[in-house]
């Protein structure tokens, strides 16, 4: 796979370390030309050095042949405009980190779906060892084929999990509404601002991503 990451931090790099040892191409864009040239003799992946957040700077890394646009810069902002501009020239799939937590709300009203909030993740994690509870790798969970896969409900329409008409090997298993975790059963009724958590086989992410990615889901939908 193609990644392109926006921002040079700890993540970033730490990602991208891993994904180069598997064989992955991975280009990273910043702001800081020195970054890029101490990273660029340690690194074997492509830099390119500019805003990633402008429509110049990501037309330079082939939107069309790219699998993955991560936007990981410090700034909150500038990781939603990249992803909306990164949305807007093509790019597959768009992932955005924030750090405050009320964009996202806003980024999912954007349809920026591949939200990530990393302080609601320690948070939690953090919670678990106070109450006693056993933390859990989500990589000891989700083994072989198996994947998650999430999209915000954006119609007024009433459904269930059985319109959804889901292909095989694919099931919803739960729900967020106004934040609050729900169980989900075939007779569910989703509503609007719903966000739905589907566990599936990998092969059926294309056909997921294809359906809900590019419109929202509808009542009677063939999935």
């Amino acid at each position: 796979m193609r990644i392109v990451f926006i921002g040079a931090g700890k993540v970033t790099i730490g990602t991208a370390r891993e994904l180069i040892k598997k064989g992955h191409e991975v280009v990273i864009i910043d702001i800081d030309k020195a970054r890029i040239r101490d990273l660029s003799e340690e690194m074997d992946c492509s830099f390119l050095h500019g805003d990633g957040s402008q429509p110049n700077v990501l037309h330079e890394v082939n939107p069309e042949q790219t699998d993955f646009l991560f936007c990981l810069t410090d700034n909150d902002q500038v990781n939603v405009i990249a992803s909306l501009v990164g949305r807007s020239l093509g790019f597959k799939r768009v992932v955005t980190s924030i750090g405050d937590q009320q964009f996202e709300g806003i980024c999912h009203e954007l349809g920026l779906n591949d939200t990530i909030v990393p302080s609601i993740t320690i948070s939690r994690y953090l919670e678990n060892l106070v109450e006693g509870g056993e933390n859990v790798e989500l990589s000891t969970v989700i083994k072989d084929e198996a994947r998650f896969f999430t999209f915000m409900v954006k119609e007024d329409d009433l459904f269930t999990a059985t319109d959804l008409k889901l292909p095989a090997e694919a099931k919803v298993i739960c729900y967020y509404r106004s934040g609050k975790f729900l169980h989900a059963d075939d007779e569910t009724i989703f509503r609007t601002g719903d966000e739905i958590v589907i566990l599936t086989h990998s092969k059926n992410l294309p056909q997921l991503q294809e359906h809900w990615r590019q419109k929202p889901p509808a009542g009677n939908s063939t999935g």
